[in-house]
């Protein structure tokens, strides 16, 4: 799958700064919550995630956002909410900055994540147990920028996602192969990137 976008913000309309949420429920329970079913309405941010929000918003150090794009999960609506807060800033959800959705294993431990990346290393296109494909990721992931990039000029967007989506999007508009997204620097929780 071809990479649309250049890797250099100096070629965008906007700036963007990625944002994990910070510790969630799931990541205290080791669980993975992957559909909207789940993740919307529970696993929301833990004391360690609040805490971690409070302190990153008091020492904030990137660009100050002009607008929050979040998923529309409750611990990514937690982060950005935080955030949108401090600065006095609206949000928006969009679902394409949803978690990757885990098949089968949604809901279960967290230990079943090591088996679905050795398949995304085989191959990016892989939906072995009903995984969504780091390919499909990749688009939808890109779509945001690239439609936020038709829509505005001259902001600072803080898109407030998840881990898996994160890295793959990193990878794709790094021009790699997209089967190395886990070759990526681990997204931590609360965690900011600027492109």
């Amino acid at each position: 799958m071809s990479n649309t976008l250049q890797p250099l913000s100096d070629h965008w309309r906007n700036r963007y700064l990625l944002m994990r949420h910070g510790h969630s429920q799931a990541n205290q329970q080791g669980l993975i919550i992957s559909s909207p079913e789940r993740g919307i309405q529970a696993f929301g941010l833990s004391a360690i995630g609040e805490q971690q929000m409070a302190q990153l918003v008091v020492a904030w150090t990137w660009p100050i956002p002009t607008q929050v794009v979040h998923s529309d999960f409750l611990r990514t609506t937690q982060t950005a909410a935080r955030v949108t807060r401090a600065f006095k800033l609206e949000m928006t959800a969009d679902k394409r900055l949803r978690e990757r959705y885990f098949g089968d294993f949604d809901g279960q431990a967290d230990e079943y994540y090591p088996d679905v990346w050795a398949w995304d290393a085989d191959d990016a296109e892989h939906g072995h147990h009903g995984v969504e494909s780091v390919s499909s990721v990749a688009a939808r992931m890109r779509a945001v920028i690239e439609g936020l990039e038709q829509q505005y000029t001259g902001e600072t967007i803080l898109l407030v996602s998840h881990g898996d989506p994160l890295q793959i999007l990193l990878t794709a508009l790094a021009n790699k192969p997209l089967s190395q997204h886990r070759e990526q620097p681990a997204l931590l929780p609360a965690s900011v990137t600027l492109l």
